[in-house]
């Protein structure tokens, strides 16, 4: 297959598409195209709502045209899918968007197209789902009419470090000339370089244990944090102590939400259980760190029982709802089940976060953000995001945010110097 020199289409502008698009843009044309006509809207007028690009990069990719209108699409050769992989209510694996993005394509896919997914998926979803939409709604062959690549996204929402072009990309096609030409593709623009995977399985499995393998050791020290804690030790003593061994894994304890970690290790559990194997590793995993957000929250109650609050009375606030700190990403917040958890047991929940959208916010959990200040003090007071506007605080800072005389300070990043926030009155937890 010669070099895929033509128009390229990407399909998603959230986080992993719109970084993509604008980086190819600076050297050819680029049709980005969005379901959300709030989002084409922002972007025309040059603005990115999750701030992964400046307003100077998005100048800079003089070539890019961002439309809803499915027509513009037809001019494109190389089509680059970036939309979400959820899970249902029930963990289940939601491939409906993919499916929606593949009718998308399907429509509009000429003769020899490369069709190109980054989404986080199972083995064999490209070939098992996508292809068959795609022919279907091209009247085209795989491999004949169409091919396939797989190169999945390894964003890091939030990282202006890690940014695309410097993270090693992995790459894949449905046949070796077309594997080649979508390597030569994506060698453009990673300076980091790329890894060509031996099939498009190979790269779906390699990109799906990548957060799978993460989710497990924060599960593991998630479920020493509370051996330690019934233990009477503090976890961050024990990790900084473990941590002076050259090869101890650095991992700390927390919520572990978002797009990926929470949700990528249900994908390979899917396809596990539909050959036959129940895995029992990745599960458990996954039920400790989704227990964790509860888990500050029963705890936090706990002490606030003990410093004798009538806690259904009482008023907590809450700092940070997003997924990750200093990042607007409110996908997956596992701080929502905390707030859950508090209001079930009939507490007044102020929520307040410095980057989160708070109609997103009210649209996705319906939770109106407010602010937890003096003016109105709170009885406890949970840190669950290290936002810098948080990190930065100091314990006497925080206190004048709460009343009482004991009130309880649940320091869930382990932010604050837990000596220093006793010497102020308070009642510190942390994971």
């Amino acid at each position: 297959m010669k070099q895929l020199d033509g128009v390229i289409a990407v399909i998603g502008l959230g986080y992993v598409g719109l970084p993509l698009a604008v980086e190819f843009a600076k050297t050819r044309k680029v049709i980005g195209f969005d379901i959300n006509a709030a989002r084409i809207a922002e972007l025309q007028a040059g603005e990115d709502s999750t701030l992964e690009v400046s307003a100077e990069e998005l100048q800079s990719a003089r070539h890019a045209t961002y439309t809803a209108d499915l027509n513009l699409l037809k001019q494109c050769q190389v089509f680059i899918v970036t939309v979400p992989t959820p899970v249902d209510t029930a963990n289940r694996p939601d491939m409906t968007p993919l499916v929606k993005a593949s009718e998308t394509v399907g429509k509009v896919l000429p003769k020899d197209a490369v069709v190109i997914y980054e989404s986080t998926v199972y083995p064999g979803a490209t070939e098992e789902v996508c292809v068959p939409v795609l022919e279907k709604f091209s009247g085209l062959r795989f491999n004949q009419g169409f091919y396939c690549g797989y190169s999945p996204e390894r964003i890091n929402p939030g990282d202006k470090v890690n940014t695309l072009t410097k993270i090693k990309k992995i790459t894949s096609g449905s046949t070796p000339a077309v594997a080649e030409a979508v390597d030569a593709l994506y060698r453009s623009i990673i300076t980091a370089g790329t890894h060509k995977a031996s099939s498009l399985k190979v790269a779906e499995a390699a990109k799906v244990i990548e957060n799978t393998q993460r989710d497990l050791n924060i599960a593991l020290i998630n479920e020493l944090s509370v051996i330690f804690a019934r233990l009477g030790i503090d976890t961050l003593d024990v990790l900084e102590a473990a941590g002076s061994k050259w090869n101890f894994l650095p991992f700390r304890p927390g919520l572990v939400g978002g797009h990926c970690i929470g949700v990528d290790p249900y994908y390979l559990t899917h396809k596990a259980e539909e050959v036959g194997y129940h895995p029992q590793v990745i599960l458990a995993g996954r039920r400790i760190n989704d227990n964790m957000a509860r888990y500050v929250a029963r705890n936090t109650i706990k002490l606030m029982l003990q410093n004798g609050m009538d806690v259904p009375r009482c008023r907590v606030g809450v700092m940070g709802l997003t997924f990750k700190e200093n990042c607007p990403d409110i996908r997956n917040s596992k701080v929502v089940d905390m707030v859950r958890e508090f209001e079930g047991w009939g507490v007044e929940v102020v929520v307040a976060d410095a980057w989160a959208n708070a109609e997103e916010v009210q649209h996705e959990y319906g939770i109106k953000l407010g602010v937890v200040d003096a003016a109105r003090p709170v009885d406890a007071l949970v840190v669950a995001v290290g936002h810098n506007e948080y990190r930065h605080a100091q314990p006497s800072e925080l206190r004048v945010l709460c009343r009482g005389e004991k009130p309880v300070l649940a320091d869930v990043k382990s932010l604050y110097d837990r000596h220093a926030a006793a010497g102020v009155g308070f009642t510190v937890f942390r994971l």
